[in-house]
């Protein structure tokens, strides 16, 4: 009994199920991020890209440049391997995470001086208003 053929996507259907242009498809190409076969001058698509292709794309979410998201995924591929990746990865979320907790707190503290501002401002508003 064969395997069945294993499923392959085009530029123009991974482009639209991850909401992204073929331009940047070829970009991360371009770095080395993706590796789709050629066939002819049209690129074919594995499901080890479109697995990279999420990677990519949750790393950016998560505010990592394209370096730092390029290292985690040809990490596994390459010495250390899957636990170089792991360890460097996680490095890299607590280095995240202590950045965006920062601006939290910066956020907090520039919401508290606003909320501050606003209420001397009514005061003076209302002090002003009465005869």
């Amino acid at each position: 009994m064969t395997n069945p053929p294993e499923r392959t996507w085009t530029i123009a259907e991974l482009a639209d199920e991850f909401g992204v242009t073929h331009r940047s498809l070829r970009h991360y190409e371009d770095l080395g991020m993706l590796g789709p076969e050629r066939v002819g001058s049209a690129r074919v698509y594995h499901r080890s890209d479109r697995i990279r292709l999420q990677l990519i794309l949750r790393g950016r979410r998560l505010g990592m440049s394209l370096p730092q998201i390029r290292t985690i995924v040809t990490m596994y591929d390459q010495p250390p391997g899957e636990i170089g990746q792991l360890e460097y990865l996680l490095g890299e979320l607590a280095d995240r995470r202590a950045d965006l907790e920062q601006r939290r707190r910066d956020l907090e503290q520039s919401l508290a001086e606003l909320d501050e501002i606003e209420a001397r401002c009514r005061a003076d508003l209302d002090r002003l208003r009465r005869p």
